[in-house]
């Protein structure tokens, strides 16, 4: 049985005292999670140790990125070794704004996912298409690309220990979000290719999350879609109320 999940990306946001104020808010409200739902808190890699050390147990720590190198000299980068050894169990890998800001490519985020799975690191996998993609009718090439280029290597196993979020670019910070149809559409298409490569209990094992301006408005909806086992929140997330009435909507 897949596992829901709520996700919440800071992303470059939040001094260190704003953080801890949002860390301790969920701490509060952690009470009123659902507990069959799986909440992460992906905060900047600065504040990692701190916003787990104030967290309970049940909330995990995602890390926002990591490197496909396991040490050396990469000034600035963070493996996904020292992650392990800080207690972060999850790592958010290839989302949009690495792709387009930072030119991270399919091999690349393949390696990246490697190098997760090596430290038993869960990875966050994104995916998704641009406008002109969708509006061209080549979403689904495009979605299908990606999740085969950078998981179809795995083997059954290793999938199994995947987290795949769907993020169409064109709703990302927009305040656009995709349709009920559309989200449920796309879920529903990469969970077929996976039961194409591997099988339909895999296929129906793994957790696939939304992400694409989800909030406290519309959450609900998208997480009744069959095929939407959560999300993947973003600019939401940075408020402990409007998180919590997302994480209650997973339920």
């Amino acid at each position: 049985m897949r596992k829901k999940i709520v996700a919440g990306n800071w992303k470059m946001n939040k001094s260190w005292p704003e953080a801890m104020e949002l860390t301790k808010s969920l701490s509060l409200n952690s009470s009123s999670f659902p507990a069959d739902v799986q909440v992460i808190v992906s905060p900047p890699a600065l504040y990692l140790q701190g916003v787990r050390s104030e967290l309970p147990e049940t909330l995990a720590i995602a890390a926002q990125n990591c490197s496909q190198h396991e040490s050396g000299a990469y000034t600035g980068e963070i493996s996904a070794g020292m992650l392990k050894s800080m207690g972060v169990a999850y790592c958010i890998i290839g989302h949009s704004e690495r792709r387009q800001y930072y030119g991270e490519t399919n091999e690349v985020i393949r390696e990246k996912i490697d190098a997760c799975l090596k430290n038993g690191v869960t990875p966050i996998f994104c995916c998704g298409e641009i406008l002109s993609e969708r509006n061209s009718g080549e979403h689904f090439n495009t979605v299908s690309t990606q999740v085969k280029q950078a998981l179809f290597h795995l083997s059954e196993e290793q999938l199994a220990l995947v987290v795949i979020a769907y993020e169409p670019v064109w709703a990302i910070g927009t305040g656009v979000t995709a349709s009920n149809e559309q989200a449920e559409e796309m879920h529903a298409f990469i969970r077929s290719i996976v039961a194409q490569h591997y099988s339909e209990t895999i296929a129906n094992d793994i957790s696939i999350l939304y992400g694409g301006s989800v909030n406290a408005a519309n959450a609900k909806e998208l997480f009744a879609c069959p095929n939407v086992d959560g999300g993947l929140v973003g600019g939401a997330s940075l408020k402990a109320a409007d998180f919590t009435t997302i994480i209650q909507a997973a339920q």
